[in-house]
């Protein structure tokens, strides 16, 4: 009676896959030749590889295994995203110097742990106008972008959760406090808008809303005042059923950042700063 350790089960799949890879294999009929074949292995020639040491054994199925190493496909990997490379050698090597539930365990935890990292903390950029046109992009993409002294326009990438909302609002922070300090150094004009683009804002929760809320307050306290450029519409209803629209104002939410710009724009050059917003097709 043959006795199979249970780590066989997990092993014998690959080596089967790697024969039927070898020997070119198309369909499903393939495995039924092949349970027929280790039938008549296991039955009539086992004897005659009593003798074959396990080395020339292992030696075998490692040759043929090296046909289902995409070696390309690493490589790709690792040109492409380092962070899938990383991913992709963790598995590797937790199946090699452990077991399969081990490389499985490990590649599934980096790649949880990076969307966890990327949901906490999501990108924050200034933007600024391509010159002679409507359109915003990141400075440090386009450095022939133009930015205004009055005006911090800063673009969220990614959704508002309550994981994220204390560090967006520090973020929010750091980059008014540096922005004041700039202008302060050079003599330039105070801040006086701060312009959320939140094109790319999926979604946002309670927490979320409740960090603008307390962002506005503390931005007034500051005598800076926050504009909202082209929300979702799933934001917006969000918003709209909260209390942070009455807050802030319908006049200070806009489809675009270049509208938000123009009406700061307007404000700064022909209204006092208490006086009502014209509309510039806003929410």
């Amino acid at each position: 009676m043959l006795i199979y350790k249970p780590k066989h089960y997990v092993e014998g799949p690959f080596s089967r896959s790697a024969v039927n890879y070898n020997a070119g294999c198309k369909t499903a009929l393939s495995n039924v030749v092949m349970a027929v074949a280790v039938a008549v292995t296991l039955l009539f020639l086992t004897p005659l590889f009593y003798y074959t040491p396990l080395v020339v054994l292992s030696s075998i199925i490692i040759a043929a295994m090296l046909g289902l190493v995409d070696y390309e496909a690493a490589i790709h990997l690792w040109k492409l995203d380092k962070f899938d490379f990383f991913v992709c050698l963790s598995a590797y090597l937790g199946v090699v110097f452990g077991t399969i539930e081990i490389g499985l365990i490990l590649s599934v935890g980096i790649s949880v742990m990076r969307l966890v990292l990327f949901v906490g903390r999501p990108k924050i950029y200034v933007m600024g106008n391509i010159q002679n046109s409507e359109i915003y992009r990141n400075i440090e993409h386009y450095p022939q972008a133009i930015t205004r002294s009055s005006l911090l326009i800063l673009h969220i990438d990614g959704p508002i959760y309550f994981a994220n909302s204390t560090y967006l609002r520090d973020r929010i922070g750091r980059w008014i406090d540096e922005e004041e300090d700039k202008l302060r150094t050079s003599g330039d004009i105070s801040l006086q808008y701060i312009v959320l683009d939140m094109s790319a804002v999926g979604n946002i929760d309670t927490s979320g809303i409740s960090m603008l809320e307390e962002l506005n307050k503390i931005l007034g306290r500051r005598e800076l005042k926050l504009v909202i450029a082209n929300p979702g519409a799933e934001v917006m209803k969000k918003l709209s059923k909260s209390t942070f629209i009455e807050s802030i104002g319908k006049e200070r939410i806009y489809l675009t950042v270049a509208e938000a710009v123009a009406a700061c724009d307007f404000m700064l050059h022909t209204a006092k700063p208490d006086s009502p917003v014209p509309e510039f097709n806003n929410v």
